[in-house]
């Protein structure tokens, strides 16, 4: 029997053992907790501390930090010879301060005065004012007459409201191009931030771009910045500077004759000029008409601005796009073009290269030509008759150059096209170059191979074909064409030359010598219309395309064409190379020889003496060669017509004075021997002026007298012989000039056969 304790232990032992367990458990659950609390946190914080460490400490250095970029100077372009085509002059940027405003009348003064100085908003300036920050950009690039206008307001802030500090000029930079719209398919331009969008400021913008400084503030636990002895400033590095192969007067010369060219010629879609050292591939002027200002390259001309009114408004801003995109095109680069006739030259070189033909080699033309039953015919439809190679050049003789592609073949004419270049880019130093459209190999037939031989179609780029001409003229050498010649950092340490590139050789030294014999040839045989200038050696090819191609039984050429010459000079000592094409003539005439043969001579008449290439005149030409006059002034009356005959010019004085102040024309003026320099003794006298005649369509000898008849002098260009007939003056008739004025007169060889 159990005692009374007994009992009462056993109950005790029973109400404790339900107790406990619940206690153990409830323990073992905390200590679960625990652990996995623990060591959730545990993991959670090496994760945060490994993995994503550095992600952790930028984003606290962007909480404490605030960084700014400070726009670097771009580099300068230069020309050739140094002078600036683009440059980065120094401008001013406005920031402010907003932390550092007292009370809503500075804020209040300040939007009101940078709003009124910079055309902004009252409202939005005001609200920057009231930001809690002590760097604030309010307006970039700002010039000289508003940084005038700033200092004035932060003057007038100081005195009348007690505020200093919070505005400031920083020094900041801004493109300008000091040539305006010269060479602009070339040089390109910026963007508003400053990067390179078009041309060589595209190509070479990680050259000019140079690298961006930075100004690092710290900003306080409410995210304000710090003020400015806390900021940290990195130095910007200025860009490089980049020298052009691109000759500024060779450029200008181009330009000048290039846009009278397009208007003479009423040309609708832009003319090209290229001219290249034929020796280094360095490109001495590049041209595509109607250029831009690079200062305003978002501005269009009228014409265009009328063209986009008239179109619907739903396509106002495609059409827009679309200007703008043909006003910035380098049609030199970027557009192909059926080359026609000056392709000529390449058939003739790898023809004469493969020792199928030479200069006694005969060809009959009857005006056509059958092949695979199309007839293709020549442009003189009577034809040559019986000719020989040199003579088939000087012709342009379509069934001649057909049958000399037959003799090649469609296998050797490929191969002769590649190794010219045609069938890759050439790898100019410029953006958007376009390829070749050619047939693939195994699919050019009979036909083909035809029309092939006299440069009909398939498409180049004006940029092969003079790459090509001057491996013609060269020795047989395809250089790679380029626009930069160097590169040099903003201490003019030179970092990067470009130097000249020989791709390979397509033709002999000796084929190379005799193709610029029979291409001079043809130039003295045709005469102007085929580039002749007088006392120079020049060689070259004009061309006449049909842009839609000839085609399944056209016998005529379409109206629509691509008016070209491509030359050379001196022959017998290549140094320049120059292709003039204008695409869709639209004026009286369409024929290489007479729209594109008179823009190459205008020019090259030019560019030689410029380049100081020697002259070699026949007896006849030096009776029309210039004399320069000399100066008269400042010396008597007597004194100066003394001199002016010794010179061998004839002299009138106008005025009642003794001593002579002005001349016309002036020191150094071309003019003919003969010719009348105007000495001027008074103001009074230098305000007559008479009116220039028509001197076109005469002689040489026919100009002198008309011109002379009128008080004016002449300086001739071009075929100055005596079947020579002036074909243009470069002022018009009816415009009103000073007695003594030089008329320049240019002319082509009346006596010539049209050959293309």
């Amino acid at each position: 029997m159990q005692s009374p304790g007994s009992k009462n232990n056993s109950k005790k032992r029973a109400e404790k053992g339900p107790a406990q367990r619940l206690r153990q458990r409830t323990a073992i659950l905390i200590l679960l907790i625990l652990v996995l609390g623990f060591g959730a946190a545990v993991l959670r914080l090496t994760y945060l501390t490994t993995i994503q460490s550095s992600e952790l400490q930028e984003s606290a250095v962007d909480l404490q930090l605030a960084d700014t970029t400070v726009s670097a100077k771009r580099g300068t372009i230069y020309d050739a010879n140094g002078n600036v085509l683009a440059e980065s002059a120094s401008v001013w940027q406005v920031v402010m301060s907003p932390v550092n405003f007292k009370n809503d009348k500075q804020r209040q003064a300040a939007a009101k005065g940078l709003s009124e100085i910079f055309d902004l908003e009252y409202n939005d300036v005001l609200d920057d004012t009231k930001q809690q920050s002590h760097y604030v950009v309010v307006k970039r690039r700002i010039e000289s007459d508003e940084r005038e206008k700033v200092l004035e307001l932060i003057d007038t802030l100081k005195k009348d409201y007690s505020c200093s500090g919070v505005i400031q000029l920083l020094d900041d930079y801004k493109r300008y191009y000091p040539k305006n719209s010269l060479a602009s398919s070339v040089i390109g331009f910026t963007g508003s931030d400053d990067q390179g969008l078009e041309g060589i400021e595209y190509e070479y913008d990680s050259y000019l771009s140079g690298t961006p400084g930075r100004i690092i503030t710290a900003q306080n636990a409410r995210g304000t910045d710090m003020p400015f002895r806390y900021e940290q400033n990195v130095e910007s590095e200025d860009g490089n500077n980049v020298y052009l192969t691109i000759d500024e007067t060779i450029q200008s010369i181009c330009e000048k004759y290039m846009q009278k060219g397009v208007e003479d010629n009423n040309v609708l879609n832009k003319g090209v000029c290229i001219a290249m050292d034929v020796n280094t591939g360095a490109i001495l002027a590049m041209v595509t008409t109607d250029g831009y200002d690079l200062n305003n390259p978002y501005e269009l001309s009228a014409k265009d601005k009328k063209k986009i009114k008239s179109t619907p408004k739903k396509k106002q801003a495609e059409a827009e796009s679309a200007a703008l995109s043909n006003m910035w095109r380098n049609k030199a680069v970027a557009d192909t073009y059926m080359p026609g006739s000056v392709f000529k030259m390449c058939v003739a070189s790898a023809a004469l290269e493969e020792n199928l033909v030479n200069e006694k080699t005969s060809f009959t033309c009857t005006g056509s030509i059958s092949v695979e039953g199309e007839t293709i015919h020549c442009s003189n439809i009577s034809g040559h008759g019986t000719q020989n190679f040199v003579e088939v050049i000087s012709n342009s003789c379509n069934p001649a150059f057909i049958q000399i592609g037959q003799m090649l073949g469609a296998g050797k004419f490929r191969q002769y096209y590649q190794g010219f270049g045609f069938s890759d880019k050439t790898g100019i130093d410029l953006p958007g170059e376009a390829e070749d459209s050619f047939w693939k190999e195994g699919k050019m037939g009979g036909v083909d191979l035809a029309v092939a031989s006299f440069g009909q179609n398939f498409s180049i780029t004006p940029i092969q074909m003079i790459t090509a001409c001057a491996a013609v003229s060269n020795g047989g050498y395809v250089v790679q064409p380029h626009v930069v010649s160097k590169i040099t950092d903003s201490k003019g340490n030179v970092i990067k030359t470009v130097d000249k590139k020989i791709k390979r050789q397509v033709i002999s030294d000796n084929t190379s010598k005799k193709m610029n014999e029979y291409l001079e040839y043809n130039t003295e045989r045709q005469g102007a219309a085929a580039g002749y200038i007088s006392g120079y050696k020049v060689a070259g090819k004009t061309g006449t395309t049909e842009k839609r191609g000839v085609t399944k039984f056209e016998s005529s050429f379409s109206e629509d064409y691509i008016s070209s010459f491509c030359g050379y000079a001196p022959a017998d000592d290549p140094q320049i190379a120059m292709l003039v094409f204008f695409d869709t003539p639209d004026g009286d005439a369409y024929y290489g020889s007479q729209v594109s043969s008179p823009v190459f001579i205008n020019i090259m008449s030019e560019v030689l003496p410029y380049l100081d290439v020697k002259t070699s005149y026949t007896d006849e030409e030096l009776g029309y060669v210039d004399a320069s006059a000399g100066d008269y002034t400042g010396v008597s009356v007597d004194e100066a017509k003394t001199a002016v005959e010794a010179d061998g010019f004839t002299a009138t004085v106008k005025g009642n004075g003794s001593t002579v102040i002005s001349q016309i024309p002036t020191v150094s003026s071309g003019l003919q021997k003969g010719g009348s320099i105007v000495l001027y003794t008074d103001s009074d006298s230098q305000s007559e002026t008479v009116s220039v005649p028509s001197l076109i369509g005469l002689s040489p000898d026919e100009v002198n007298d008309v011109a002379s008849a009128y008080g004016l002098n002449v300086s001739f260009s071009g075929a100055t012989t005596s079947s020579g007939t002036s074909s243009s003056q470069n002022i018009e008739a009816g415009t009103s000039v000073s007695p003594g004025t030089v008329i320049t007169v240019s002319f082509a060889d009346s006596s010539s056969t049209l050959n293309e």
